[in-house]
């Protein structure tokens, strides 16, 4: 133990040095300027440049736009671009340029959620890509060792605004990669999932209570709003108390315009697809390299429908490509990517993204330097066979669609079940909603993308279906289609349908031993496992259509059908592929009150238990289908 003590402050020591040496480096070989960049409607905009102090040659800017401050402030105070990959950048003699976006933090204007983008602006007209464009200009224009070349990265909500950076269309805008970027808040990112309201994560960004996010900034402020934390320290009891969403509202008062905004468009309307970031993806002139997380809780499918929207939009573009690796949200921007949870993969991935992609496509689009051809249409981490696979396209060419069917007693296999008029049941009960994590925890974990899944296999409020042990690897790459034929008691409810991957009982995990190793003090048992691979959660009215919901009718056999975010997952010999079914995700996600009414104004007494069939017989087989690659 002392030797090993010994090693470990040794190994602090070195980095700790490491982290001086850099840090020194960076002060002493840059300046900081802070300047408002003045918009076509005459709003400024905070931006801190940090330039390098050399001028031997002309140097690429980096431009990030964000809603979360780009502290810290005042001239003499460096962010610190020592303790991340960023270093490299400035290594590389990159202008480092950070912004806060209008109404935000230090600059001026109005703020505007997921504002719309405006393809034919006039005149003084403003969106997030023309704002880009003028601070684009203005730092050519005035920053006398630019090279002339600019790039635009950001993740998550800084996503979002890369992608509008890429449709402003600047000349001088050579790349640009949104990463994990905010797309589309009804069917697939943060808030909403295929329709269903992602609470914990909406109350708790917008609230003054959460992160206070959602308190508007009248003038520019350098200081965060107070945030006075919840009521309860166990989310599940605070959200199974608050009721229905209307006592959530009235926590967050006056002042959060867009939780009123959510409150006031339940379906997918005219305002919901205005702010579909997808629009912006024509026309693009920019090098595009999109980058999410397999495991991202908040926006793991707005990379990938980003990137498609982006292909469909350009034909023959010639640099338009995606990184998917193992990741929670921004892990690939961390110095640890060697797991998520209890999942090993072997290596930090995370180092492995910044050496091979991203540091290498800016070099080569704004300094000329390497080779970008490294870089495939699409670069995806297959988890379970720990390895980066390069494809020509996403999903693979390879891949072939494979009908699992789900069987009575609880089987999964591909033959179509025979028997007439079988089903497997269950009674949901909101009272009692199937919880998203096992624990009790205050916030949303990062680490359920994952999870094991045992603790909901053990309810009998969640149907359990599973093959038998895997003979040969099944590799599988892209969309899961979920096809749930079912009947209910009563006139709307939630599916959910996880794809688990469980893992021998007995035998080795990762061949080392059968226990996680991100805790050595209390390891976790990894026999038997059941690893979350995609889960997904369907509101049952948007069955036909996300503008128009209906009811179901008691009683009659009916489809829900729908999509899964891609997945990239070898499941191994030994193992068996799961699925589970159930119809609350709490309080990840807000109950159903499992009938057809106004779920964001309804009362308690709208919440109702229902008797849930899924059927798996000749008639009415239901099944996933799982794109396999061979």
């Amino acid at each position: 133990m002392k030797k090993i003590l010994v090693c470990l402050f040794t190994l602090v020591a070195v980095v700790s040095n490491a982290q001086d040496t850099d840090s020194a480096r960076i002060v002493n070989n840059y300046t900081k300027k802070e300047v408002y960049i003045t918009m076509r409607d005459g709003v400024r905009l905070f931006t801190s440049i940090y330039l390098p102090k050399s001028n031997t040659e002309k140097h690429p800017i980096l431009l990030s736009r964000t809603p979360y401050s780009c502290q810290p402030y005042g001239e003499g105070s460096f962010l610190p671009f020592w303790d991340s990959y960023q270093k490299e950048y400035l290594k590389e003699g990159y202008i480092m340029v950070k912004q806060d976006v209008r109404g935000r933090w230090m600059s001026e204007g109005e703020m505007v959620n997921i504002r719309p983008f405006n393809a034919n602006k006039k005149g003084k007209e403003i969106d997030e890509s023309s704002d880009t464009y003028d601070t684009i200009d203005w730092l050519i224009k005035n920053l006398a060792g630019s090279n002339g070349n600019v790039g635009v990265f950001g993740i998550s909500y800084p996503g979002f605004y890369s992608t509008m950076a890429a449709a402003s269309n600047h000349p001088a805008l050579k790349a640009v990669s949104p990463q994990a970027p905010v797309t589309n808040w009804f069917i697939g990112d943060d808030f909403h999932h295929n329709g269903a309201f992602f609470q914990m994560d909406a109350f708790g960004f917008y609230s003054a209570q959460g992160s206070a996010f959602g308190v508007p900034h009248p003038k520019p402020v350098s200081v965060a709003a107070t945030s006075v934390g919840y009521p309860d320290h166990d989310n599940y009891q605070f959200f199974l108390d608050a009721g229905s969403l209307k006592n959530l509202t009235k926590y967050t008062g006056d002042s959060i315009a867009f939780w009123k905004d959510l409150m006031n468009h339940p379906n997918y309307d005219a305002w919901w697809k205005a702010r579909d970031a997808r629009v912006a993806t024509k026309n693009l002139q920019p090098a595009m390299l999109w980058v999410g997380g397999l495991f991202d809780a908040e926006d793991c499918w707005g990379a990938w429908n980003a990137y498609k929207a982006a292909e469909e939009n350009n034909p023959g573009k010639a640099f338009n490509k995606i990184v998917e690796g193992p990741w929670y949200h921004g892990q690939w921007a961390n110095n640890d990517g060697t797991h998520h949870g209890n999942i090993q993969f072997g290596s930090n991935t995370s180092e492995y993204y910044q050496q091979h992609f991203e540091v290498p496509f800016f070099n080569y689009f704004l300094k000329g330097k390497g080779d970008a051809a490294q870089i495939a249409e699409a670069n995806i981490y297959i988890t379970g066979a720990n390895q980066w696979k390069a494809f020509e396209q996403w999903p693979p060419a390879g891949k072939a669609d494979e009908v699992m069917y789900l069987q009575p007693n609880g089987k999964l296999g591909t033959t179509q079940p025979a028997a007439t008029n079988g089903f497997s049941e269950y009674i949901s009960d909101p009272a009692k909603p199937v919880p998203y994590e096992e624990a009790v925890h205050f916030n949303r974990t990062r680490t359920y993308m994952s999870a094991d899944q045992r603790f909901a296999a053990r309810r009998p409020d969640v149907l359990v279906f599973k093959t038998d042990t895997l003979l040969n690897e099944v590799t599988v790459t892209g969309n899961v289609i979920a096809d749930i034929m079912t009947s209910i008691s009563t006139t709307d409810a939630d599916f959910v349908v996880k794809v688990i991957d469980v893992f021998p009982e007995y035998s080795g995990y990762n061949d080392v031993d059968i226990y996680a190793e991100t805790d050595p003090v209390n390891p976790y048992p990894m026999g038997g496992y059941q690893m979350l691979v995609r889960a997904e959660i369907f509101r049952g009215r948007y069955r036909k259509s996300y503008e128009n919901p209906a009811p179901f009718v008691p009683g009659k056999i009916e489809e829900v059908k729908f999509e899964l975010p891609s997945i990239a997952h070898t499941f191994k010999k030994g193992h068996r592929v799961m699925v589970q079914v159930q119809s609350s995700w709490f309080p990840l996600v807000d109950r159903n009150p499992q009938q057809f009414v106004d779920i964001y104004r309804c009362a308690e007494k709208d919440f109702i238990k229902s008797n849930i069939k899924i059927y798996h017989d000749a008639q009415h087989a239901s099944k996933i289908i799982l794109p396999v690659l061979k």
